[in-house]
């Protein structure tokens, strides 16, 4: 039986899964881990289960349908940049305990009701456009929600934040995420080393 390797998340793991005549793994970083599989000639079953515009609260409603249903060996998440991103753009904020609420309830149910070995990934953002400077008061405080998460769970984490902006020291902001969420062909490519290296770790 092949090994079932789940991706959960929003826009960043989405990308246009859904288009027609696609594969349903999106144009992004899920689209390059499967590829990796396939170079390998590795027997495993990827799926992508990104919604874009998803927040914590989206998953704890699917959790259900869209992970616990899958009993996946592997499953990954990055989530948690739509839950910055509304209180900006909507005024509809998820407050820094609703966030590890939300958080906090999908990995128990995972840890729970599967044997999933867990990656996740914290959400990132780069200073580009400049209104995105004011994220951090916001955002940084869900990363350290995750990394809280991720020792009490004991999962594996991948610091996406860090990485990314390590990557931008030598390369322009743009060149990584457009507009400093959504990865360029060059920050999924990244993304999908990142995970690569923990997953063979």
């Amino acid at each position: 039986m092949s090994k079932c390797i789940l991706f959960q998340g929003d826009s960043i793991t989405d990308v246009n899964r859904m288009a027609d005549g696609g594969d349903g793994l999106g144009q992004g970083y899920v689209k390059l881990i499967s590829d990796y599989f396939r170079e390998k000639n590795q027997d495993v079953c990827v799926l992508n289960r990104g919604i874009s515009g998803n927040r914590t609260g989206d998953l704890v409603k699917r959790w259900e349908c869209d992970c616990i249903a899958y009993n996946p060996d592997v499953l990954t998440i990055l989530i948690g940049i739509n839950d910055c991103w509304r209180k900006y753009d909507s005024n509809e904020e998820t407050s820094v305990e609703e966030f590890e609420e939300n958080y906090d309830k999908i990995l128990s149910r995972s840890s729970l009701e599967t044997q999933a070995r867990i990656i996740l990934m914290e959400p990132f953002v780069l200073p580009v456009p400049e209104d995105r400077k004011q994220w951090r008061v916001t955002l940084d405080p869900y990363i350290q929600i995750v990394r809280k998460l991720a020792k009490k769970y004991q999962t594996e984490l991948i610091t996406l934040d860090g990485v990314f902006a390590k990557a931008a020291i030598k390369k322009a902001y743009t060149e990584l995420a457009s507009d400093g969420v959504h990865p360029t062909p060059e920050g999924h490519q990244l993304i999908a080393k990142e995970w690569i290296r923990t997953y063979e770790l």
